[in-house]
Formats: C-alpha cells, sequence, structure tokens
C-alpha cells in the first residue's frame, strides 16, 4: 500500500488563507450591491448608532471568511490522499467560479457609495476576511 502524502501546512495554511480571502471579498461585493455594506459605519446622515446592514454585513463576511478558510483546510489536506471524489472536486470548482463571477459583475456596477467610504469598507473586509481565513484554516490544521 503507498504511503499517504500531505501537503506542507504553509501551503495549506496560505491556500486556505487566500481562499477565505478571496470568499469574503465576494460576499463583501455581493452584499454591498443589496445593500449590506460596511460603508454604513462611517455614514453620518444616520441617526442610528449602527446601520443593522452594515452589522449583518460584518458578521456575513466574518463567517463567510471563516468558514472558506476551515473548510479550504481541510479539504486541501484530504485532497492530497485522494479522499474527494472527483464529482464533489468538480462541484467545488463550479460553485467557486460562479461566486467569484457574481462578484465581478456586483463589483463592475456603478456604486451608490462615497468613494472613500467604499475603499474603507473594502480594506476593513479584506482584513476580516484575512484575519478570519487565517483563524478557520489554523483550526482545520490543528485539528489534523
Amino acid at each position: 500500500m503507498p504511503e499517504t502524502t500531505y501537503f506542507p501546512r504553509y501551503l495549506i495554511l496560505g491556500g486556505a488563507m487566500i481562499s477565505g480571502v478571496l470568499l469574503a471579498l465576494a460576499v463583501h461585493m455581493l452584499g454591498a450591491r443589496y445593500g449590506l455594506d460596511l460603508g454604513g459605519l462611517w455614514r453620518s446622515d444616520s441617526h442610528e448608532f449602527m446601520p443593522a446592514g452594515a452589522a449583518i454585513a460584518w458578521w456575513l463576511i466574518a463567517t463567510v471568511g471563516f468558514s472558506g478558510g476551515y473548510f479550504t483546510a481541510n479539504l486541501m489536506h484530504s485532497a492530497v490522499a485522494g479522499q474527494i471524489p472527483q464529482r464533489m472536486r468538480n462541484f467545488l470548482i463550479v460553485v467557486g467560479v460562479l461566486m467569484l463571477a457574481g462578484a465581478g459583475q456586483a463589483a463592475s456596477a456603478p456604486s451608490t457609495v462615497a468613494t472613500i467610504s467604499a475603499v474603507l469598507a473594502g480594506l476593513a473586509a479584506l482584513c476580516l476576511g484575512a484575519v478570519m481565513a487565517f483563524c478557520g484554516a489554523y483550526f482545520a490544521l490543528r485539528k489534523n
């Protein structure tokens, strides 16, 4: 029986972080298209402490970043051993491509948010997605 080989842990961690960040940014762009943007944190025209759309966007980006990093790390860890069926691999590729294509389409549309607010929201989503993707990948690798 051939010996099971695995990717190096740093390669899995890096790949899972990139995947989690891309998914978090895709959710940020799609959410901003439907009114769930982090830019509501910097608006002064709202009389609420924090708009509900900004809070939902914050938690949605964090959840997608964490779960994207976690599941990608688990998939990369088991993919080398050949434990992922071909249909599941194809399904995951199609879902990832469709999500990133939808985010690209949403990002190309004209924005209703001020430029500086959109830049700050994008940077906040990037940082939040990176931290949460790292945490998800780290917990997945620690389990294995």
